[in-house]
Parts: C-alpha cells; sequence; structure tokens
C-alpha cells in the first residue's frame, strides 16, 4: 500500500507568498559565509544544513490523498483542491486508470472543491466512484456544481459517474478493504481505515479527538490498535485547542497521546492551520517530536504532512 499527499491544509488554499518566499531567500543568503561557495561540495553542503523550512514547503492544496493497493488500485480520499494535481499529474504520466474510488471524509469546502477541476471526470472512458455514508451524496455533489456557486453542472462531466451510499461498516476494494466511523466534528465527518496485506492506514481529518476515542472499548480497539499509519488532524497547537473547544480539531500533542495509547506506528500530522507558514509549522513539528519524547516513547515516528510525500507500507 503506497500513500501520497496531493493536499495537505485545513480550510482554505495557502499559496506561498511573494513575501514569503522573499523571506526564505533573505533568510538563506544571511547564512551564507565565504566558505559555503567554494566549491560544489561546499554549496551542498551548505543546502544540506539548512533549516527544511527555508528549503522546503509544506504545501498549500487542501485535503487530498492519493492511496495505492497493491494491484494499482487508486483510492482517493477528499476532493480538495489536490485532486487538480493528481489529476493533471495521471495525465502527464499518461497513466490509464479506468477506475478512481473517491471517498468523501464531509462536504466542507476545503474537502469538495477540487472536484470541478479533477480531469479524469472528463474522460469518458474513466469510471469514478463517488463514496460516502451520507445518503443525499448525489444531490450534494450536484448542488455544489452550478448557478450561482459554479458557471457549468456535473453534467459536462463525461466520465461514468457512480454514487454509492455507504453502509454497514466496511466494503471490499479490489485486494483491500475499507471501514468507516463518525468523529467528532461539527456536521459529522468520517475516518476511513484501509486495509490491505496485514497493513493498515487511517485518515482522520476534521477529527476533535474526545474522552471516547481513547476508551478501550472493543470498537475502538478494532479500529485503532496497532495501525501501520495514523494521518490525524492535529491543526491547533494545545492553547488553541482549549481556545476552540468544541470547533472540530486536534491539538498536535493529543494526537501523540492518542498515537501512543492505541500502539500507533506512524502518526503523521495533518490538516495544516492555513495562518501558520512553514517555519511556525516546521516547529509545530518540533514540538512533537519533543513531547514524544517526554513520554519516553521509542515505537512511535512522528512527521509533518506535506505536499508530494510518500509512504510505502
Amino acid at each position: 500500500m503506497r500513500i501520497k499527499f496531493w493536499g495537505v491544509r485545513g480550510s482554505i488554499p495557502t499559496p506561498l507568498t511573494p513575501t514569503q518566499l522573499q523571506s526564505k531567500i533573505a533568510a538563506i543568503i544571511q547564512r551564507v559565509q565565504a566558505s559555503d561557495l567554494l566549491s560544489p561540495e561546499s554549496r551542498e553542503e551548505f543546502l544540506a544544513e539548512l533549516p527544511s523550512y527555508l528549503l522546503d514547503t509544506i504545501g498549500g492544496n487542501t485535503t487530498c490523498l492519493e492511496v495505492r493497493l497493491s494491484d494499482d488500485t487508486l483510492i482517493i480520499l477528499d476532493a480538495g483542491s489536490g485532486i487538480r494535481e493528481l489529476g493533471m499529474t495521471l495525465r502527464h504520466r499518461r497513466e490509464h486508470i479506468r477506475h478512481y474510488h473517491l471517498f468523501f471524509t464531509h462536504f466542507h469546502y476545503d474537502h469538495l472543491q477540487g472536484l470541478p477541476f479533477f480531469e479524469a471526470a472528463f474522460d469518458p472512458g474513466s469510471t469514478i466512484t463517488f463514496y460516502s455514508p451520507v445518503k443525499n451524496l448525489p444531490e450534494i455533489l450536484k448542488n455544489h456544481m452550478g448557478p450561482p456557486y459554479f458557471p457549468v453542472t456535473m453534467d459536462v462531466m463525461t466520465a461514468n459517474l457512480e454514487f454509492r451510499h455507504l453502509s454497514g461498516t466496511s466494503i471490499p476494494i479490489s485486494n483491500g478493504k475499507v471501514f468507516w466511523r463518525s468523529m467528532n466534528h461539527p456536521g459529522d465527518c468520517y475516518s476511513y481505515k484501509i486495509e490491505e496485506n496485514g497493513k493498515t492506514m487511517i485518515f482522520a481529518t476534521d477529527s476533535e479527538l474526545t474522552d471516547k476515542d481513547f476508551e478501550k472499548t472493543e470498537e475502538n480497539s478494532d479500529y485503532f490498535h496497532e495501525v501501520d499509519c495514523l494521518i490525524l488532524d492535529s491543526q491547533y497547537t494545545l492553547d488553541e485547542a482549549i481556545e476552540k473547544y468544541d470547533w472540530g480539531h486536534t491539538s498536535y500533542s493529543l494526537g501523540v497521546d492518542f498515537a501512543t495509547e492505541w500502539g500507533i506506528k506512524k502518526l503523521a500530522l495533518f490538516h495544516h492551520d492555513p495562518k501558520y507558514d512553514d517555519r511556525k509549522i516546521s516547529s509545530i513539528g518540533k514540538s512533537a517530536q519533543w513531547y514524544l519524547h517526554h513520554l519516553e516513547q521509542k515505537n512511535l515516528e512522528i512527521f509533518l504532512a506535506r505536499e508530494g510525500m510518500e509512504i510505502q507500507l
């Protein structure tokens, strides 16, 4: 199972601004010494020692993940602005995918706004199956494309569109299995657990963890215990989580507590706040690492979800 992040921001797309780019360049120039420019090797060493937030960027697109199963079946989680990049990349690679499985966690703008720009939807040789536990899925998707919100309707999409209401607790997709669970978020939101060949991942964006999620119930244990990778909404600092109680998002520290409590192996901090630049998000990642060290937990790997990042399970 391979996971790729196409959009990791929450709430609204957050492109790198010219001012932010200039600040990065200025900060790099300030660090340069004459000895760093003597040779190709010294220049490479200088660049390698720079903080990651100066050379890299978290990315500005909203929520979209690609999950490839072992037989190359493509599962897409959410259709934020990142799905546009996914569609364009598939076309440039000339990948002839004929069936896309697109699961929605919920229908806030940042998880839906990229769908009208997904190139596969305009390929008559493609089939896109939309999945959600919400019963009126066709109406929700069709209503957001059309006047006064959008100039064209879903009728212009030439792909074969299928709508599947998820009932029960799981559904098979090729050699894998997808489970779902309602999470704590205004208007409701669903997490998804994908399982294949003994490997498991959970995508839990827009989730405010509560005491009930920590309870050692059979249901919780079956869903969370020893998952290989948890991609979790970690938008807030602890102070923000207290201030914004019941807003539907989780602090990175509570996310670390949760992952260690359930024996999870990898924790991806996700759904980054649009107010935060790369340096602030980098500091949150470092704080999460410090907190994990403070807990003396050595069996958990923590990292910041970044646009373009891939994980192999």
